[in-house]
C-alpha cells in the first residue's frame, strides 16, 4: 500500500463521515457545511488519482470544481444568514 491509497483511503472516510453529516444535520448550515466538505473530498481524491495516473486533464476538472464549490459556499453562505436575521 502506497502513500497515495493511504490518502485516497482518508479521503473516502472524509467523504464518508461528510455524506452521515448531511443526512443527520440538524440545521442547513451543517447540511452545508457537509456538503463543502463531500466536494473537496471529491476534489482531493480526483487530485490525488491525477498524481497518480499522471494525467494532467483531471487538473482542469479540479479547479473547475474548486470555482463552482467556492461560488457555492458563498451563495449558501447568504442563505444561511438571511434565515437567522
Amino acid at each position: 500500500m502506497t502513500l497515495l491509497d493511504l490518502a485516497l483511503a482518508v479521503t473516502a472516510v472524509a467523504f464518508g463521515l461528510s455524506l452521515l453529516r448531511g443526512v443527520i444535520g440538524p440545521s442547513v448550515a451543517d447540511r452545508s457545511v457537509a456538503a463543502d466538505v463531500g466536494l473537496y473530498a471529491i476534489v482531493v481524491a480526483i487530485t490525488l488519482l491525477a498524481v497518480r495516473t499522471g494525467e494532467t486533464a483531471f487538473i482542469d476538472v479540479v479547479l473547475i470544481a474548486t470555482l463552482l464549490g467556492f461560488l457555492t459556499t458563498l451563495a449558501l453562505s447568504a442563505l444561511v444568514g438571511r434565515r437567522r436575521s
